[in-house]
């Protein structure tokens, strides 16, 4: 029998988050993809100082914080911090004080880290028992992109973070292809498109979450089979490289700390030397510790163990019905600023050596 939780991410509702820097095209995107059928049932929370007010989709007011949009969405503002705004309205569901919801979308300032929230849907109690985390999507102006990435860390950290990567404006510019390779470099697993003004189908941007609970598949598949870096079967410490955003000709320091990488396993792995090594890991460099996720092969479990954090924070382990294919190597994904796949290595070896 596991001691780890099992997949109950039918239970709760899909967050996802809508981030990006100033002028990306952020409220463009929300508001095309809440016109869309599918999305009805959706609760929205924009943040006060939003670039652009929904307003005009308003339709009538429920209380003095939630809105009806013409779609039929719930609408509000974060007035005080993000964790009671997402209890607030659970609690307004619940009472039939507004419509019900399926799914609840962020949308973030221009400027703000997007790490604080995945932290607080990974392991906040009072949250994430009623909620998780499903997609991060990020907007890139392919205008303005290079510059922002040069000079905002802010930038770099959105990219860094997303599950899905939007490149908008593409049209006032001749060629992204260097954005995108840019993009790839400071991000190989997050899957990454064009769109204009805000015209995607959102059946294919969420579902991205750490488990999908309609496929019971699990997210990480994406990462280590579709990365642009992928290796062949091997161990560890030999044939698996570390990708890393190189720093290019009149690209800033900011990306060319970022690196890529991941490690695999071939031998069934002790949770006690894992949560050492990812526990030092996060004492000493959790701050560099951008975002974690992987799938363990765990002595004396029968199903697979998924991972998934950011920076300090980690979500509880979570035990999988099964494994996804014929693949049972432990395999977990790095995404890091200023650590190399070296480093992450040692300590590993180090931990293994004391036990």
């Amino acid at each position: 029998m596991s001691l780890f939780e099992g997949d109950k991410s039918e239970q709760r509702l899909p967050v996802s988050l809508i981030t990006g820097f100033l002028g990306s095209g952020k409220t463009t995107l929300l508001n095309r993809l809440l016109r869309h059928d599918g999305m009805k049932d959706s609760a929205v929370i924009i943040n006060e100082y939003g670039e652009v007010s929904l307003d005009h989709l308003l339709v009538e007011r429920v209380d003095g914080e939630v809105a009806v949009l013409a779609s039929g969405c719930i609408c509000c503002t974060i007035r005080s911090d993000l964790e009671e705004t997402l209890r607030s309205l659970l609690v307004k569901r619940d009472r039939g004080e507004i419509p019900p919801f399926r799914r609840i979308l962020v949308e973030t300032t221009g400027l703000a880290d997007p790490a604080p929230i995945v932290q607080l849907l990974l392991n906040n109690p009072l949250v994430s028992h009623f909620l998780r985390l499903d997609t991060v999507v990020t907007t890139v102006d392919a205008v303005n992109a290079p510059h922002q990435l040069d000079r905002q860390y802010e930038a770099v950290k959105q990219v860094a973070l997303a599950d899905r990567l939007l490149i908008t404006k593409s049209d006032l510019v001749e060629d992204i292809s260097a954005l995108e390779l840019r993009l790839r470099r400071l991000n190989p697993g997050a899957r990454t498109e064009s769109v204009s003004h805000g015209k995607i189908d959102p059946a294919q941007l969420f579902g991205a979450g750490l488990i999908d609970p309609e496929l019971k598949r699990i997210d990480i598949e994406r990462w280590l089979n579709e990365r642009a870096f992928a290796e062949p079967h091997g161990d560890a410490g030999h044939s698996h490289h570390d990708h890393h955003a190189h720093h290019d000709h009149g690209h800033h320091d900011h990306d060319a700390s970022i690196a890529s990488f991941m490690l695999a396993f071939d031998e069934p792995l002790d949770w006690i030397e894992v949560t050492r090594w990812l526990g030092y890991l996060r004492n000493a460099r959790g701050q560099d510790l951008l975002r974690v996720k992987g799938i363990l092969n765990l002595r004396d479990e029968p199903t697979p163990i998924v991972i998934h954090g950011v920076h300090h924070v980690f979500h509880p382990p979570v035990a999988l019905g099964g494994w996804p294919d014929s693949d049972r190597r432990s395999r977990i994904v790095f995404i890091t600023r200023g650590i190399a796949r070296a480093e992450v290595l040692e300590l590993w070896q180090a931990v293994r050596a004391a036990a």
